[in-house]
């Protein structure tokens, strides 16, 4: 058995290395335009990863919220706005950690109209 594994453990290792190789390859044989196409490919993919933040249009109609929560970055916010502190966040929300705030507010950083538009929409939703 620890035999197979070790086998296992190459074979990967080698499938890895050779994606890696012919990733390698690919880009020694691009130009700088199309390098640089690439590289903003994969800056729009990227840039708009929020860990902990998710959007599904399923759920609470895909505004952002916390992951494996129904629980929307826009409430966070707004809550804090108010003047309700982190501890009260917590002990509101019981699901929620420290992480999860620290990464609300760096969503709200980042997106800072879109959450201001949520928040103007649920208070006239409100009215």
């Amino acid at each position: 058995m620890a035999g197979e594994a070790l086998v296992q453990k190459k074979c990967y290792k080698n499938s890895v290395m050779s994606t890696s190789a012919d990733r390698e390859k690919m880009l020694s044989e691009m130009t700088r335009a199309e390098k640089a196409e690439l590289l903003r490919w994969i800056v729009r993919d990227l840039g708009d990863d929020f860990p902990g933040i998710e959007s599904k249009p399923d759920v609470m109609g895909g505004v952002p919220c916390i992951t494996r929560t129904r629980i929307p970055v826009w409430l966070l916010e707004q809550s804090r706005r108010l003047g309700t502190s982190e501890a009260d966040l917590l002990r509101d929300y019981p699901t929620l950690t420290v992480q999860d705030l620290a990464n609300a507010w760096n969503f709200v950083r980042s997106h800072r109209a879109e959450i201001d538009a949520q928040i103007e929409a649920n208070e006239k939703d409100d009215d």
